[in-house]
Formats: structure tokens, sequence, C-alpha cells
């Protein structure tokens, strides 16, 4: 149940961790978002601003060369009255009567061009935007909306036709987006020593859209969350996988450990069976072997004990653990003599040590970490060491062998389900010893000391019950 919680929270963390992601990405983006369309208004009306003013330099201002074309336009006069009087032809007269006529017309535009060409140029800007009449509906020119900006009555009929639906469509776009800017322009125009005047105002308006860059921008943290999320299905597949498989382990151990611990009952009760169906077998071995078979049979219900508490909230008892380390260790040191080895187990242990622990559960523990270290003595001879005391309200047992010992950089695998460093282990007496004693006894398991070698210490504490 504990680890289902502890995975349950690192889901929703997860979740809990892409969400905020996402709302601060999204947040800061709208942010920025904000300041580049408040700029490209800025831009757009700027825009506005200098075609207003060049359209009205360009009424207001007179052309200075204005006595240098009537000396040209008398010239020209005299030219056709006295035909004789010039090598060029007619056409070439007309031709310069019209490029006269064409620079009368053109007011003094050094500084409207740097204006046009340095601030109004299309490529300064990226901002899709399109001039309209007053009416709103029909552009006069436009600039980054993907349409060539060309004169459509230079085209043939079907390309203006084709041009013009395109600039509606765009058109429309930018109508629902933001509110235009109007750009106020003469009706008529005069220049000096001109009686002409201006009669009445007429507005045009510019439309305009986000640039490339804030549609981007937009997308950007849409892509950075698709990202989040894939790096966060990442990690959950990779710790499903993780969690599947140490489950895995720990229903293959538990199954093996089950296999294990009821062979050897089971084992001893087909040999007293033998026994007793000898038929010279007299009285005082059938007790022995009746004996043998009630302390088989009770230690099959022990380890039916055992997985039962394994799979439940096991039942907490004030005992004294001095007995169960004590029984575990005689227990033990029948199975010795099996490994060929000369290993010498010894108990030291106050008179009384009491705690609120499970028997059968604190016997297991006991026993794994017995095992573990008989296990863990290769040579010939060797020795296992048990001691006990009361330290600061907690009671602690140390299990010491002069085994092989464990590297350092192993010290944080050891305790985690299917790790082994035995050929034909399985990894789990530890995992199902640190589970019995963290989570059922509120103590802890750890590895003291380790040396190479030299061997290994393991601790066990568990709160000491009250007096």
């Amino acid at each position: 149940m504990r680890a289902y919680r502890w995975s349950v929270r690192l889901k929703l963390g997860l979740i809990v961790f892409a969400v905020v992601i996402a709302v601060a990405s999204l947040w800061y983006t709208q942010r920025l978002v904000n300041r580049l369309q408040e700029r490209e208004r800025a831009v757009i009306e700027l825009w506005a601003d200098a075609l207003e003013q060049v359209a009205k330099a360009q009424r207001q201002a007179g052309n200075p060369y204005r006595e240098e074309f009537q000396r040209l336009e008398s010239y020209l006069q005299n030219l056709d009255d006295r035909p004789g009087r010039t090598t060029l032809s007619s056409d070439q007269v007309r031709a310069f009567r019209e490029a006269l006529a064409w620079a009368q017309s053109m007011p003094p535009t050094r500084e409207f061009n740097f204006i046009l060409n340095q601030i109004l140029e299309p490529n300064q800007f990226g901002v899709p935007a399109i001039i309209t009449d007053s009416t709103r509906r029909r552009p006069l020119s436009w600039r980054n909306v993907g349409v060539p900006d060309t004169i459509l009555s230079t085209l043939p009929p079907e390309d203006s036709a084709r041009i013009m639906q395109d600039l509606q469509q765009e058109l429309a776009e930018m109508q629902a987006s933001f509110e235009p800017i109007p750009v106020r322009v003469a009706a008529t125009q005069g220049g000096e020593g001109d009686s002409t005047a201006p009669d009445e105002q007429l507005t045009q308006y510019v439309f305009y859209d986000e640039s490339a860059l804030i549609t981007e921008l937009r997308i950007f943290p849409w892509v950075q969350l698709a990202f989040v999320a894939l790096f966060i299905l990442v990690g959950y597949l990779g710790f499903s996988y993780i969690r599947r498989s140490e489950q895995s382990s720990l229903w293959m151990g538990m199954a093996r450990e089950a296999a294990h611990q009821l062979g050897t009952p089971l084992s001893s009760l087909m040999g007293w069976i033998k026994v007793l169906r000898s038929p010279d077998l007299d009285e005082e071995r059938k007790e022995r072997a009746l004996e043998e078979i009630e302390n088989d049979v009770e230690r099959l219900q022990r380890i039916t004990d055992r997985f039962s508490d394994i799979g439940s909230q096991p039942k907490l008892e004030r005992c004294d653990l001095v007995p169960i380390v004590e029984q575990t260790a005689t227990y033990l040191r029948r199975r010795i003599p099996r490994q060929g080895q000369d290993v010498t187990l010894t108990v030291d242990m106050p008179d009384q040590l009491v705690a609120s622990a499970n028997e059968e559960l604190f016997a297991w523990v006991l026993e794994n970490l017995l095992k573990n270290a008989l296990d863990a003595i290769e040579d010939d001879e060797g020795t296992i060491t048990v001691t006990g005391r009361e330290e600061h309200e907690s009671v602690v047992i140390d299990v010491r062998d002069t085994g092989q010992g464990i590297e350092r950089r192993e010290w944080s695998n050891i305790f985690r389900p299917g790790y082994s460093t035995k050929q034909r282990g399985w990894g789990l007496g530890l995992s199902l010893a640190r589970r019995v004693v963290e989570t059922y006894h509120g103590g802890r398991l750890k590895l003291v000391s380790s040396t190479v070698g030299e061997g290994s210490t393991f601790r066990i504490s568990v709160p000491a019950a009250d007096s």
C-alpha cells in the first residue's frame, strides 16, 4: 500500500509539474506577445503618421524649379513656332514636353524619399498591412500580405481579379483582428501661386495583423509543452517499467522463497513418514518421529503465518526479542554443518530487550540476515556475531560476519528487489527484511559498514516498548 501511494504521488507530481510548466510558459509568452503587439502597433501608427505628413507636405510645398520650368516651356514653345532653328525632331520635342510636364508636378521629395525608403520600406518591418479608401473595402496599397505589390490596372483582368480576391480575404481577417488606424489626406492639392485650396479631406485606413514572429511565439509554448509532455511520458513509462520489473522480481522471489521455506519441513516430513512405515520400528523411534513431525507441522504453520502477515498489516505485541534471536540462531546452527564449513555463530545479548514486534516476522528478518551472513562466508572458517543493546529508546541488534564484504558502490542496491550477488540468488531476502522492519515495525534496517575481504555489519533498529 505504501508503494502504491508513493507511485500515485509520483504520477500526480509529474502531472502538476507539466501543468505548472505549461501555465508559466503560456503566461510568459502571452506577456511577450502583448509587448510585441504594442510595438507593432506603434510601428503601424508611425507609418500612418508618416503617410499623412508626406501627403500634407506634398500639398503645401511648391516646386523650387518652377521658373526654370517656365523658361524651358517657353523655349519649347519657340521651337514649335520656329521648327527650322533646331535639330530636334517633332517626336523628341514632344517627349521633352511630356518630361517637363511630369517634372513640374513633382514636389521637393528629398526628405520624403528618406521617410518612404527608410521608414516605410516593406522589409523594415514584417507586419502585414493594407491601406484602404474611406469605405474600408477597397485596398489601395499593401505590405507583407503575400500578394505582389503592383498596380492592378497594368495587369490582365483575370490576374487583377485574383489579386483583389486575395486582398479581400486578407482584409477580412485584419478587420476581425485589430482596429484600423486612420490616415487623413487632402482631396485636392495646390502649389505655390495656385489659388486652388483643399476643400475637403479624405480618410484612408491602415488595417494590419500580427507578424509571423508573434504567430510563431504563440505556437512555441505548445511545442515546449509537447516536449515536456514527451519527457514526462518517457519518465512515466520508464518508471512503470521499473516498477513492473521490480514487481515481477518480487513475485518470482516470493514464489521461490515460499518454495524454499516449505521445502525443508516437507522433505523432513517425507523422511519421517518413511521411518514410520518401517516394519521394525520400535516405540521410542516412533515417538521421536511423531515429535519431529509435530515440529515440522509447526514449522509449516509458522511459514504460513509469515506469508499471511506479509500480505496484511501484522499485529504487533509487546515481546522480548532476546528469545527470538536465540531460537533463530539455534535453528541456523543446524544448517552450518551442511555447508561443509567451520563457522562460529555467537549471540551476545542482554537479559532482556523489550519492543513492540511481530514474533514471526521479526524472526524471519533475523533468519534472512543470518542466512546472508552465512552465504557471504566463502572461506572454510568464519564468524557470525549477533549483538544487541538498548540505545536512545530504541532496540539495536547488529549482525556482523567475516565474509567477502560488499563494495561501496553496491550499498544502495542491496535492498533493491531482484538484486543479488549470488549466482542462484533471487534478491528478495534483504528487500523483504527492510519492508518488515521499516513498514511494519516502524524501525530501520541498514548496512552500517562493509569492507571487501573483511566482512559486513547490518543493523536493525526498532522502537523500544514503553515500560
